[in-house]
C-alpha cells in the first residue's frame, strides 16, 4: 500500500470515530426517520360562506399540511345531507355539520367524530315570510307551505319551533327544497314561508324581499361543530391537529380582517361584501371543545327528532364528542 492511500485511510477512520463520537456527545442516537407515506386529506365545505371557504381560498390548509407529506382534496355540499353520503363512502375526513345532519348521520351509524365547536348558532336559523304576509306568528303557519331542507339544522329549528308553539310538521305543508332552489321559491312566492340560515336571512332582510318571523327570539341553539371520520383519526392525529391549526388561524385573522374576508367571500358567492360582512358579524365563530351545553342541546334535539321518526335509531350525542384533538390545539388541560 502506498504512503498516500495509507494516509488517506488512516484520514477516513479518524473522520468517522469523530463523527461517532459527536454523535454520542450530543444524545441523538435515533434512527433516520423514512419520509411519510403520500396522504390525501379530503376536506369537505359544507354550505360555502364559513371558514373552510377561507381556508381553501388562501391555501392555508395545504400549507400546513406540506410538512406531513399530505395534499388536500376539495369537495363542496349545498348543505349537510348529501355530504353525509360521501362521508360514508370515505370520500370526506374532515368537514363540518349543523346539528340536523350530525344527528342524522349518527342515527345512521357513520363513523365519524365531533372535533371541535365552532358556533352555538344562536342566530343560524330563521323562519321568513314576505314583507307583505298576514302570518304575523308561528302559529298562523297552521295549513300554510313551508320550504325546508330536511335533514338540515333549519329543519331541526322548525321542529323545535312548531313544538313550543303547539304544532307539529303535520300541520303545515312541507316541501323539501336545498337552499339554492328555495331561495327563488320564496322570492317568487311560490311558497309563503322559508325556514333557512345565513346568507339568505340577511340578504333577503336588507334586499326587503323578506321578514323574520321567527329567529334568534325562540332561544333556539342550534351547535355546528367540526367533524373527522374515525377511521382518519386514528391513523392520522397528526394531520387532525394540523387542520385544527390551521382553522384557528384563519378565524383570528378573519376576525382581525372582518372587510377583507368579506370580500373574499363576496366574490366567491356573488354576493354584496357589505351583506357578507353582516353575516360574520352574525355568526358568532369561535373554536372550542364542544361544550357540555352544546352535548345537552344536541342530546335534546336527538330526542325531539327520534319522537318524530326523523331518526330511524336512538342517539347518544355524547359517545361521538373527542375534544382531545382541539384541547391540544388550544392548550387545554
Amino acid at each position: 500500500m502506498s504512503i498516500s492511500r495509507l494516509f488517506a485511510k488512516s484520514n477516513f477512520v479518524i473522520l468517522t470515530v469523530a463523527i461517532v463520537f459527536a454523535t454520542l456527545l450530543s444524545g441523538n442516537t435515533a434512527p433516520v426517520q423514512a419520509a411519510a407515506k403520500p396522504v390525501t386529506v379530503n376536506v369537505a365545505i359544507n354550505g360555502g360562506l364559513n371558514i373552510f371557504a377561507l381556508l381553501k381560498q388562501k391555501g392555508t390548509l395545504e400549507a400546513a399540511f406540506k410538512k406531513y407529506n399530505a395534499t388536500v382534496s376539495w369537495s363542496e355540499f349545498p348543505s349537510g345531507p348529501p355530504l353525509l353520503e360521501s362521508l360514508a363512502s370515505k370520500r370526506v375526513d374532515i368537514s363540518l355539520l349543523g346539528d340536523g345532519a350530525a344527528l342524522q348521520g349518527l342515527s345512521a351509524g357513520l363513523p365519524f367524530r365531533s372535533i371541535g365547536l365552532v358556533s352555538e348558532g344562536r342566530k343560524l336559523n330563521s323562519i321568513l315570510v314576505q314583507p307583505e304576509s298576514k302570518i304575523k306568528s308561528i302559529k298562523d303557519l297552521k295549513g300554510k307551505s313551508v320550504a325546508v331542507t330536511k335533514g338540515t339544522t333549519p329543519h331541526v329549528f322548525l321542529i323545535k319551533a312548531l313544538a313550543k308553539n303547539g304544532l307539529t310538521e303535520k300541520d303545515l305543508k312541507i316541501v323539501n327544497l336545498q337552499l339554492a332552489d328555495a331561495l327563488p321559491a320564496f322570492v317568487a312566492g311560490k311558497v309563503d314561508a322559508w325556514v333557512t340560515i345565513d346568507p339568505y336571512t340577511t340578504q333577503l332582510t336588507i334586499q326587503e324581499k323578506g321578514t323574520v318571523l321567527a329567529g334568534a327570539d325562540q332561544g333556539i341553539q342550534a351547535p355546528v361543530t367540526l367533524i373527522a371520520r374515525t377511521a382518519f383519526a386514528k391513523d392520522h392525529p397528526e394531520l387532525v391537529t394540523a387542520f385544527l391549526s390551521a382553522y384557528k388561524e384563519a378565524l383570528a385573522w378573519q376576525e382581525s380582517h372582518v372587510d377583507d374576508a368579506a370580500q373574499i367571500y363576496a366574490e366567491l358567492k356573488q354576493i354584496p361584501a357589505p351583506i357578507v360582512k353582516q353575516v360574520i358579524l352574525n355568526q358568532d365563530s369561535t373554536l372550542s371543545p364542544v361544550t357540555k351545553e352544546a352535548i345537552a342541546t344536541q342530546q335534546a334535539s336527538a330526542d325531539v327528532l327520534f319522537k318524530e321518526k326523523f331518526l330511524k335509531k336512538k342517539v347518544k350525542y355524547a359517545d361521538s364528542v373527542d375534544n382531545t384533538f382541539v384541547k391540544k390545539v388550544l392548550k387545554l388541560k
